[in-house]
This record gives structure tokens, sequence and C-alpha cells, in this order.
């Protein structure tokens, strides 16, 4: 009878290992994984103007906006492609961008359009796995901390030793930007923006697994988080960025949507609060998830150009 019972027992584990191992790989599939990501709107990029679109503006200028395009490779050998757009021939300051989760650069136009207005040189990168960047996952902001870190190098030999930096990112793109605050940074860069970026990429998965699946974070977090590191070399709880806010000594303006319900709002308070350089928050009213500047044109500008100003003066 015990051999039996043993017997039972030890199927069951195998069979509770394989369907954890099945949705460990489903998940990854899901959010690591380079593919269509359907609880994405798509954007639009294909040159067609909607004549009611709020960034119509911006979208043409950045159409015909002269760029040139530059190119990495980062320390696990990808080829990471991105757009440089001059500003003034004798600027020195620099605006290096970051796009969301399963975005691309051509998606910045209104960020690229806040900076260049300011005076700035602008660069947006592809992330690694995005646009036309090489990759096949997704880093969350934690690999891509170091691809950005070369960024800032080609810059500064690009723009010169003199060159002053602001990073700006929004929603993973804020992540990254958080991240990066906690390497260790050149005194080129002078300032930090980040809009909508979640506290921790453990803290942000398990949220959606809740919001999207009703499931909850154990036993799935740790199993996909097992499979990213077999497939993607990197655990999620290394992407912690409250931990690397908290080494941050660049000024920083936090920004936030009040109705964000993708990365939800209390998220930024973790990361504004554990931050001990210079910094300031704005919660922009009736704005979700990534929609604080078009939702609050004016304001979001005037928030933005007075912070980083206050670092980059004209």
């Amino acid at each position: 009878m015990k051999r039996k019972f043993g017997i039972g027992l030890a199927v069951l584990v195998i069979m509770i290992v394989i369907g954890l191992g099945f949705a460990g790989n489903y998940f990854y599939d899901v959010a690591v994984a380079i593919n269509q990501k359907d609880f994405i709107e798509a954007a639009d990029v294909d040159g067609d103007y909607d004549p009611k679109d709020p960034w119509l503006e911006e979208k043409k200028w950045y159409d015909e906006v002269n760029r040139e395009k530059l190119s990495i490779e980062s320390a696990d050998g990808l080829k990471l492609s991105g757009v440089y757009i001059a500003g003034e021939p004798t600027s020195k300051k620099v605006a290096v961008l970051a796009h969301g989760y399963a975005g691309s650069l051509e998606q910045m136009a209104p960020y690229v359009k806040l900076y260049h207005d300011m005076g700035f040189n602008v660069l947006v990168p592809d992330a690694r796995g995005h646009g036309t960047s090489e990759g096949d996952y997704i880093g969350f902001g934690w690999h891509e901390r170091k691809d950005y870190l070369q960024w800032i190098q080609l810059m500064i030999d690009k723009v010169g030793e003199d060159a002053e930096l602001a990073l700006f990112g929004i929603s993973m793109g804020g992540a990254t930007v958080m991240n990066v605050s906690g390497e260790d940074l050149p005194s080129n860069v002078k300032v930090i923006v980040e809009d909508c970026g979640y506290s921790s990429l453990t803290g942000e998965l398990a949220y959606q697994l809740k919001d999207m699946y009703d499931l909850p974070a154990f036993p799935l977090i740790p199993v996909t988080s097992l499979v990213t590191k077999v497939r993607s070399n990197y655990w999620f709880g290394e992407a912690d960025t409250v931990e690397q806010v908290k080494k941050n000594k660049v000024p920083m303006l936090f920004i936030h949507g009040a109705e964000d319900k993708f990365v939800p709002t209390e998220m930024v308070y973790d990361v504004y609060e554990t931050n001990s350089s210079t910094k300031e928050l704005y919660i922009a009213p009736n704005a979700d998830h990534a929609d604080s500047y078009e939702e609050n044109k004016e304001e979001y500008k005037q928030k933005v150009q007075d912070f980083v100003q206050s670092y980059i003066p004209d």
C-alpha cells in the first residue's frame, strides 16, 4: 500500500512539474518573447495621417525632419539601431529617449519634438528586440540599461566631452532610464525624466497576471522567472527599479497618470520616495497609462521644460 502511495505521489509531482513548466513557457511567450502582443494596442506608424490625431503636427514634423541612422553592438553581440536628429549645429545638449514595451522609436514623435524644440539634439534607439534592433526577447529595461550606457557614450563621442545629456523614457522606457540611473554614469548626464515606469518587474508582472488572468503570483511568477533565466539570462527579481533608483545621484522628474491601470499609479510613489537625489513628482490629471502628455499637453510640456532646463539651461 505504501509503495502504491509512493508511486502515485511521484506521478503527481511529475505532473505538477510538467504543468508548471508548460505554464512558465506559456507566460514567457506572452510577456518576454518577441512576438505580436495582442493585449497591446498597435500604434499607427504606416505614414497615413488621421486629421483627428492629437499628435498630427508632431508626426508630420517627425516624418519630414532630417535624421541620421546610428547603431551600436551590445555586449552580447546584438546590432542595436537608433535615429539621431540634430539640433542647432553648436548645441551640446542631447536628449536620449527610451520607448515603451512592444513599441519602437517611430512612436516617439511627440517626445522627440518636445526635446528638439527645447534645443536638444535627440537620439531615439530601438530597444533590443524592437523595431529594427536585433534580439528575440524583451529585457524590461534591465538588459537595456547596459545598452543605454553605450548609447550615452556614443553621444559623448559624437557631440563632445562637454556634451550635456538628458535621459527620458516612457513606460518600459521609464523603467529603463530609472535602471540606468543606478549605474556609474558619466558626469555628462545632468537630468532624467521618467514617465509611468514600474517600480519592479516582479511587481508589474504579478499585477498583470492578476488583472489579465485572475491568477496569483505564486508559483507562476517564480516559474516564469526561471524560464526567463534559462532562455534570456535574467531573473525577474534582478530588474528591481527601486533598488536602482536608490543609487541614483542625478536629478529626476517622476511622471505618472492619475488614472493609470496598466502600471498602477501607486508604483510611482515607491520609486519617488526611495530616490535621494533632487526630485519632483507630477501626477497628471485624468491620464491613463502613457497618456499624461496627451491629456495635459501644456502642463506636461511646462513641467518637463522647467525641470530639464533647471539642469541644462539654454
